[in-house]
């Protein structure tokens, strides 16, 4: 069912020092910091041969981010995303086997302009995973 790992994203406490740090001291091809009001993030892509990383950082008071910063103050890894042909049908057959889908279960459009959805981390493995419709 899941395709292709999309991105890892990573919660940063300060969004332009990781954006400097992965673009100056990585060398990395990275993107233009771009709010995301209604996920609550702000977003920088840094674009990989084989993948991307997502920097992630808060944007208004009831930001996930946020809360996720607050228990680790460093940042870290804070999802992983994969790619699925059909995100209805992979959501439908995620919860015929007992996962369960964050939210109210709809798709929301995600920072690529395409469908997503997250399933909670103590069903895989302590990891959040995102969904994102190829």
């Amino acid at each position: 069912m899941i395709g292709r790992l999309n991105h890892v994203a990573i919660a940063v406490p300060d969004l332009e020092a990781a954006r400097a740090l992965y673009r100056d001291t990585l060398g990395g091809r990275v993107s233009e910091i771009v709010d995301q009001p209604e996920h609550g993030v702000r977003t920088v892509f840094v674009e990989l041969p084989n993948t991307k990383i997502e920097l992630l950082g808060v944007l208004g008071e009831r930001s996930p981010i946020a809360a996720f910063l607050e228990r680790n103050p460093a940042g870290g890894i804070h999802h992983l995303c994969y790619e699925v042909d059909d995100i209805l049908a992979a959501r439908d057959r995620l919860r015929a086997r007992g996962a369960r889908v964050l939210g109210d279960g709809e798709p929301k459009i995600g920072a690529h302009g395409k469908p997503v959805l997250f399933l909670h981390p103590k069903d895989f493995c302590g990891t959040l995973v995102e969904l994102e419709q190829a």
